[in-house]
């Protein structure tokens, strides 16, 4: 139903248009769904590892999402290869303080894996996300996800990703998360070095597991150089 949006913060705005407008009819275009640029295939942690924090972060929070993966052709167009299990990872302080910074909290590195799954995403997925610290089961909860669960399909997510020409390039590979709306964050939980995300989705086979690690600033102020 359309209503009154003048109340509405930006973030229902969207999500409310996503309801009206996400799935269009075959062929046709719906309205664009809100996402973001993580970065290039340096952010990517392998299934296992841990999760670098940089000290600028003031968080570190796991995103248990489906990821599509596709291969650009030689012939400029995009194939999906299949989906997997992933761990967005965002710094949900930084995205509260405002959110225009929410691009900056993105700018952290993510997980997918450990199996491809091919052929068609099942419209109804149920998973569990959960946090261990010491060996302990620190938090968990069910995450949903499949088209049924979701506001926008997946055509229209593919669309508007890859109607942008510079997305369009032979050779390159591309991840899309999915989404989310469970949060370990939402429920006042504050992850720390040590601890382990896990993320299990029957559909996927082996869970993905991955740390926390601090590590050391990649740069410092006033290092810029001259040439």
């Amino acid at each position: 139903q359309s209503g009154d949006e003048t109340a509405m913060t930006d973030t229902m705005r969207i999500f409310k248009w996503g309801v009206e407008g996400g799935k269009p009819a075959a062929d046709e275009v719906g309205v664009q769904p809100e996402w973001f640029y993580k970065g290039d295939g340096s952010i990517v942690v392998r299934p296992g590892q841990p999760f670098p924090l940089p000290p600028f972060a003031e968080d570190a929070g796991e995103e248990p999402e489906i990821a599509g993966l596709y291969v650009i052709g030689h012939d400029g167009k995009p194939y999906r290869l299949g989906f997997a299990v992933g761990n967005e990872f965002s710094d949900h302080v930084m995205e509260r303080k405002n959110y225009l910074y929410l691009a900056h909290s993105k700018l952290r590195s993510c997980s997918y894996g450990p199996e491809l799954r091919i052929g068609e995403l099942p419209q109804h997925l149920a998973g569990t996300s959960r946090i261990l610290r010491d060996g302990e089961v620190l938090w968990q909860n069910e995450f949903l996800s499949g088209e049924a669960n979701m506001c926008h399909s997946l055509a229209n997510l593919e669309f508007h990703h890859f109607k942008y020409s510079q997305f369009l390039r032979p050779g390159d590979v591309h991840v899309h998360f999915f989404g989310t709306a469970t949060l370990s964050f939402a429920d006042g939980i504050r992850t720390q070095p040590g601890d382990l995300f896990e993320i299990t989705q029957a559909e996927f086979g082996a869970p993905l597991i991955n740390g926390i690690a601090p590590v050391p600033a990649a740069f410092e102020p006033g290092s810029v150089g001259t040439l």
